[in-house]
């Protein structure tokens, strides 16, 4: 899949809402990730490694899963 703009020198870009990290390199449905670019809920992070992103409390997105949504910490 293609990188999106914002994202280019990105691997793993994480969805703030649900609190799932895709990655690009093996991610194959690119409408989820137009969404996330769409509505400004995406997150990259560094350095830029899945491990990077557990730490910060995201999980690994699996292709056919359902998404998930969790409340706003207040």
């Amino acid at each position: 899949m293609e990188r999106p703009a914002r994202f280019e020198h990105t691997r793993f870009l994480g969805d703030k809402r649900t609190q799932l990290v895709y990655d690009l390199d093996e991610w194959s449905d690119p409408a989820v990730i137009d969404e996330i670019v769409e509505e400004g809920v995406g997150i990259c992070f560094g350095p830029d490694s899945l491990a990077e992103a557990r730490n910060r409390g995201y999980s690994l997105a699996t292709p056919g899963a359902r998404r998930r949504h969790r409340k706003p910490r207040a």
